[in-house]
């Protein structure tokens, strides 16, 4: 796995239009040319900016190419880094549920709803996050045009602590990006090893 920082000045980001999540979804698919009709192969995380410019963090299976505007810098993720048993960690998600009577996908709304519907999706993921460390911010909804029409996707950044309890899953969810809507910038798990416990 590689890990990249693409890094845009104020320039980069006029030049490439990243006024909402679309644009910010064009700029990084542009890093990786079609992959021979395997699909996308990476996960990106929008880490915001000032006036100044903006910062994308990215994950992927393969290198990206030297973009147009800005500048990237990449390093091999260490096979090492994944065995560790604890790690801080943030994910931005797009938090929802499948409605069991209709089917449809229902937003999840409500700092204690999201804490909770967090707490119970962690061990499916391979991990089990410390109950006291988890903080939700940045609640919301992400809106942006694509094809003439408003599209929207539910937000929400978790924050805590966690416990890998099965490897292979956790694994899996960093590689590959956890919940929905990945190709606009949710689901990459960003981790810091802890050398203690999360008590």
């Amino acid at each position: 796995m590689i890990a990249t920082m693409y890094t845009l000045d104020r320039k980069d980001c006029k030049a490439l239009g990243l006024k909402d999540v679309y644009g910010v979804h064009k700029a990084v698919y542009n890093l990786f040319p079609e992959n021979n009709g395997q699909g996308r192969d990476f996960l990106f995380a929008d880490k915001g900016g000032d006036w100044n410019g903006r910062k994308i963090l990215i994950l992927s299976h393969r290198e990206p190419i030297q973009p147009r505007h800005g500048a990237i810098d990449c390093r091999e993720v260490p096979a090492a880094f994944l065995d560790w048993d604890y790690y801080g960690f943030e994910v931005v998600l797009n938090p929802v549920r499948r409605d069991n009577a209709s089917r449809k996908l229902i937003p999840v709304r409500g700092r204690e709803n999201l804490h909770e519907w967090f707490l119970k999706k962690a061990p499916g993921l391979g991990f089990e996050v410390e109950p006291h460390s988890l903080q939700v911010s940045r609640m919301g909804v992400e809106a942006y045009a694509k094809d003439g029409t408003m599209r929207t996707h539910n937000t929400a950044t978790f924050i805590g602590k966690l416990r890998v309890i099965d490897p292979n899953a956790f694994k899996k969810s960093f590689a590959q990006g956890i919940g929905r809507a990945k190709a606009f910038g949710f689901g990459l798990l960003q981790l810091v090893p802890l050398t203690s416990d999360i008590q």
